[in-house]
């Protein structure tokens, strides 16, 4: 096998098991949802708005543990096995810092919903749900450090594997919350988050005694001798995983931001659109893997002092992603109405699901190169660059043009979804040149100074 065709497999090998792991994630959301709804459709809703404060603030958190993963992949690289557990510690402290940061904030969130003006019950459901998820934060970042952890060591088994312990714990956590069996009080869909805030505890005492007797990750001696927080270390690390944070805070917000302007148009409207992007975030986890798996790599051989690797990495993980999204944009287009029809049985919200699902197709080949060379990026540390080029890109590119073509006549008469869609396109495929051009300064200026 040429060196090329190597690089391919063992990318392959380990974005498979994140992209189990991903998919696992998102199935508790949808049994979290569905179970939710079969008690009432505010059940239902009340899940949905207390994900809506859950997930950026969490995401925040665990976007800054992301630079973690290619830095231990860089001492991983380098056979540096001694630095990677102080290295957990400190990341394990910036963790739980922004878990109780979290914590602190929800708290209130009963009041950030008395200010949203919806019903009493949806209220006091949501601030139920969000009450009962919160303390499962600590659980899930610390989850997030060891998983980092064992993903930068190019071991990624154990994320697939205890994807489906949180899924097994997930069910019948749900069921006992919801409907109130064992003894325990009936909450209806705020059980969810208890059951949520348990199966993170349970991902990571699994993962906690992974990393104790495993093979593969007992080298790293985690419980050998314990790291005092480390003010300098700890701040170094955060530099490099604020701007990964931010760049997922404004991806979320964006989202959130489009579907907020998009209410006045009539639930019609948002419901396709959600549809479309339901359907492209599933699909998402196909390239997010493989960026997650380039960051790995490329971490690696640039321990190993291996520049011309790292790019040879790079540029099979781009290959590889479009025409994984080259394949799934087809698929997309051919079948797009029975697709829809998977979602709604409205037939004005399948045809307008159905068109803008068309666009979401374009949408997957920029979004496959922006995520892996994003993921590339973090290989080499260059972390700045993605608060930048996102910022750039998701707001000042697409939301603007998106709001224009959407909600207004300055170019053309206002297109509705499809402006906003169209404006996604536009701001992605910024995002996959901008993030290419800084990908060939790097990995230039990496090729100087290793020679």
């Amino acid at each position: 096998m040429n060196h090329s065709g190597y690089q391919a497999k063992r990318l392959i090998q380990l974005a498979f098991p994140v992209l189990v792991a991903q998919v696992t994630q998102t199935m508790m959301g949808f049994i979290d949802t569905v179970m939710a709804g079969r008690v009432s459709a505010t059940d239902m809703a009340a899940v949905a708005v207390g994900t809506s404060l859950w997930m950026p603030a969490i995401l925040f958190v665990q976007g800054l543990i992301l630079a973690f993963t290619p830095l231990i992949a860089h001492h991983h690289g380098a056979n540096n096995t001694k630095t990677i557990r102080p290295l957990l510690y400190q990341a394990s402290y910036i963790a739980l810092l922004g878990a109780s940061i979290v914590m602190i904030a929800l708290n209130y969130s009963s009041w950030v919903f008395e200010r949203m003006e919806i019903e009493a019950e949806l209220q006091r459901l949501s601030t139920g749900y969000i009450q009962g998820v919160m303390w499962g934060a600590p659980a899930l970042v610390l989850y997030q450090v060891l998983r980092s952890c064992s993903e930068g060591i190019s071991y990624t088994f154990p994320t697939m594997l205890i994807g489906f312990v949180g899924l097994a714990i997930n069910i019948p956590a749900n069921y006992i919350f919801i409907n109130g069996y064992l003894g325990m009080p009936e909450l209806g869909g705020a059980g969810c988050g208890v059951a949520t805030g348990i199966v993170s505890w349970g991902m990571f005492i699994a993962m906690l005694f992974y990393v104790r007797f495993h093979s593969r990750l007992k080298p790293i001696e985690l419980f050998e001798k314990v790291h005092l927080p480390d003010i300098k270390t700890m701040w170094s690390m955060t530099k490099l995983g604020m701007p990964i944070a931010m760049a997922l805070l404004f991806e979320v917000s964006l989202f959130a931001v489009i579907a907020l302007l998009l209410a006045p148009l009539g639930s019609t409207v948002v419901a396709s659109h959600q549809i479309a992007l339901n359907f492209s975030s599933i699909v998402f986890m196909l390239p997010l893997s493989i960026g997650m798996a380039v960051s790995i790599r490329v971490g690696y051989y640039l321990g190993r002092e291996q520049p011309d690797v790292s790019k040879t990495v790079t540029k099979v993980g781009l290959i590889l992603a479009f025409v994984l999204a080259a394949i799934t944009a087809t698929i997309t287009i051919l079948l797009r109405g029975p697709i829809a029809e998977l979602y709604n049985d409205n037939l004005e919200v399948i045809a307008l699901a159905g068109s803008l699902m068309f666009l979401a197709a374009l949408y997957q080949l920029s979004d496959s190169i922006q995520v892996v060379a994003a993921g590339a990026l973090r290989g080499y540390k260059d972390t700045k660059s993605a608060f930048y080029i996102t910022l750039f890109s998701y707001w000042v590119i697409g939301m603007t043009l998106g709001y224009i073509l959407a909600r207004t006549d300055y170019i053309f008469p206002a297109m509705g979804a499809y402006g906003f869609w169209i404006g996604l396109i536009a701001g992605l495929s910024s995002a996959a040149v901008l993030f290419a051009i800084r990908l060939v300064v790097i990995q230039k200026r990496v090729a100087k100074e290793v020679n």
